[in-house]
């Protein structure tokens, strides 16, 4: 059920509040974020009128922000991003495997997002491609795209990466296709143990070289002995790796892709109420099963509003990377060469235009709508013209 308030009413609410409150403690990317959600599909960012050339109805459309954690500006860029990848799938079963950072290593990345973030997804891609090409588990390479994510359900800090990866690979000699088990991809085991041993070395050589930074309570952490002992606890527990069973088919695999690659910390629709206790919202707790794990959460505002700048990523930062088969330059020559090793025709090219210039249907009558106006910042619009106008409007 869609409520009546959204994340942008909150921060108009109470965002003048929150910055006096943390001046000085707010970086500039959180600041923008805040700018943005705020004045996304308003008057301050102009806007244009839409007409429908059947039946004349008219609406008026505020200008998205289209900042990747606005909730509101996720769909038109999904859809385009979908519509490339697409053309990506392969005739192959699907894996979805997750790996996540324990406890003492979010709290360093919190403080150092940009290079420890980035490291997540190396080590993680690195330990894929690793077990995957020996010949003791597939003995191929494989492809992957991944997505970071940084929040749990509750919106608290919980960095980790969710990975797609085909259910096998090309052979080392580049001639045949290997596929893996119906069910089984590689053994997640393996893959904890190598990926905290990645991850853990060059995490250490990050700090003897200076790059990692501690504030406030972490602090001590700049003392290579205090560092070694705070993170000697995870030396020894198992990292979570977790490969979810197989996707049913390539459908499936983009609706998955269309859930969660474009995924802010939380959507408009988890949210229940707004008022002088708190904002009041939807979670899932995954320690509880079946209808117990829907669960409902207030926080103060300003703790809700701290939690949703928490996830604010640094600026330039890539949140959807491709390793193996769909890296950069060699993805379209090894893709044809996957395909053609399975007998497979490639796909018609994908038309992402389509997707960008995508506005929703007359809701009248179902018909197409035009923009007939269009006004700049803090502008507003001419009255518009008689029904009957739109009406004889030719189709375009």
């Amino acid at each position: 059920m869609r409520t009546s308030f959204e994340v942008a009413d909150i921060f108009r609410s109470a965002g003048p509040g929150y910055r006096a409150a943390h001046a000085g403690h707010l970086s500039l990317a959180q600041l923008k974020v805040m700018t943005a959600i705020e004045n996304c599909r308003t008057a301050a960012l102009g806007g244009h009128i839409e007409a429908c050339q059947d039946c004349g109805h008219w609406r008026l459309a505020y200008n998205s922000c289209r900042n990747r954690h606005c909730p509101k500006c996720q769909g038109a860029a999904a859809r385009t991003w979908l519509a490339e990848r697409e053309a990506d799938l392969l005739p192959v079963g699907y894996f979805h495997v997750v790996f996540t950072l324990p406890a003492e290593v979010a709290t360093i990345a919190l403080q150092n997002k940009a290079l420890v973030y980035d490291l997540l997804f190396k080590t993680a891609s690195e330990t894929m491609l690793t077990i995957a090409a020996d010949p003791k588990h597939l003995g191929a390479r494989i492809g992957i795209t991944a997505v970071l994510h940084t929040w749990g359900s509750a919106m608290t800090h919980h960095p980790h990466v969710h990975m797609i990866v085909p259910g096998g690979g090309i052979a080392h000699d580049r001639k045949r296709w290997i596929a893996s088990r119906p069910a089984f991809l590689l053994p997640v085991r393996v893959l904890g143990k190598l990926f905290r041993r990645l991850f853990l070395a060059r995490l250490a050589e990050f700090h003897r070289a200076g790059r990692l930074g501690f504030f406030g309570s972490l602090a001590g952490l700049a003392d290579p002995h205090a560092f070694q002992r705070h993170l000697a606890p995870v030396r020894k527990k198992p990292w979570v790796v977790y490969a979810k069973p197989p996707f049913a088919g390539p459908e499936a695999v983009l609706a998955y892709l269309a859930r969660y690659t474009h995924r802010v910390a939380i959507s408009n629709r988890r949210l229940i109420a707004f008022d002088e206790n708190g904002v009041t919202f939807r979670i899932k707790d995954y320690r509880r099963d079946g209808a117990d794990r829907q669960r409902v959460m207030t926080l103060e505002t300003h703790e809700f509003i701290r939690r949703f700048l928490t996830h604010v990523l640094p600026r330039g930062f890539h949140r959807i990377r491709h390793y193996g088969l769909l890296a950069g330059s060699a993805r379209k020559a090894s893709l044809a060469l996957a395909r053609h090793l399975l007998d497979d025709a490639a796909p018609s090219e994908p038309q992402p235009e389509e997707a960008e210039d995508y506005r929703p249907p007359c809701p009248c009558c179902g018909g197409h709508m035009l923009i007939i106006e269009a006004f700049a910042r803090w502008r507003q619009p001419r009255a518009p013209p008689p029904p009957t106008t739109f009406a004889r409007m030719p189709a375009p």
